[in-house]
């Protein structure tokens, strides 16, 4: 978070001098304040996330108050994104806010043993607090972006020159610091995965049914990706939108190692 905050304040000082950076700090901050208290009901809205109730998915709330339980946290709020793309992800500010989102076709491909492993990776998520470091990352690499195209873009060579900063100086900055934000948030996310897998096969001891659903939702994914709003990516189990061109910049790490590592774990035996 303090490397991408300080992208920021970095890419106003560089282009507006001192009052730059104090704008671009407060901005910081103020995005910082949003993405608190309302990145999770623009998650739900932007995916099209319908809440659920427990007369009409009683083995989902079962699974879910089961695994809040044993996480010891507040069961979320339990929500279905109607598409036939099996994924799912958890948001929220804390675990007293969060919500776990599945889609139908999940609850379709997968048998109640994968989806509670699925279930286990969300919660995981919550217990970690990943929801809250993801979402403002996710927000913060996007501000970097836009203030880098503008600067880029309305910024004019003359009034660079004035305030002492070299034009192509400031051209190289503008691609330079998308891009290192872009890796910061990599960083973060692929880290979290590896975590909430790991967490998910202790909160159920199911590692091989987790594993096995990480594949059937890859395999899915891949002959039917679903549609997204390519913010939200970092929130999902798996990519919804894989290609190959993004693979090395993915928002997840490889799904083989991750199955190899809960594999690894079940043949060490799932520790407590």
């Amino acid at each position: 978070m303090g490397v991408l905050t300080a992208i920021i304040v970095g890419l106003g000082g560089v282009f507006a001098g001192r009052q730059g950076m104090i704008f671009a700090f407060i901005f910081a901050l103020g995005t910082n304040f949003f993405s608190y208290w309302f990145s999770a009901p623009m998650a739900l809205r932007m995916s099209n996330a319908q809440p659920v109730s427990r007369e009409e998915a009683p083995e989902l709330y079962e699974i879910v108050e089961r695994l809040a339980q044993r996480a010891g946290i507040k069961v979320p709020d339990i929500y279905i994104i109607p598409t036939d793309a099996a994924n799912a992800f958890a948001t929220g500010r804390d675990s007293q806010h969060a919500a776990v989102a599945v889609t139908s076709g999940i609850m379709r491909v997968l048998n109640w043993q994968e989806l509670e492993g699925v279930l286990a990776h969300e919660l995981s998520h919550v217990r970690n607090g990943d929801i809250l470091i993801t979402s403002i990352a996710a927000v913060l690499a996007s501000v970097i972006t836009m203030l880098a195209h503008n600067f880029m873009y309305f910024g004019s060579s003359q009034d660079e020159r004035e305030r002492g900063v070299n034009p192509i100086f400031a051209l190289i900055l503008a691609v330079v610091a998308p891009f290192a934000a872009m890796l910061v948030q990599l960083a973060i996310s692929r880290s979290r995965e590896f975590e909430a897998d790991a967490s998910g096969a202790r909160l159920c001891g199911k590692p091989l049914e987790l594993a096995e659903a990480l594949q059937d939702i890859e395999d899915m994914s891949q002959r039917a990706p679903m549609q997204t709003n390519p913010a939200l990516s970092s929130l999902y189990i798996i990519k919804p939108n894989p290609s190959i061109f993004n693979k090395m910049f993915s928002t997840h790490p490889p799904t083989a190692e991750r199955i190899a590592r809960l594999q690894e774990m079940a043949r060490k035996g799932v520790p407590e």
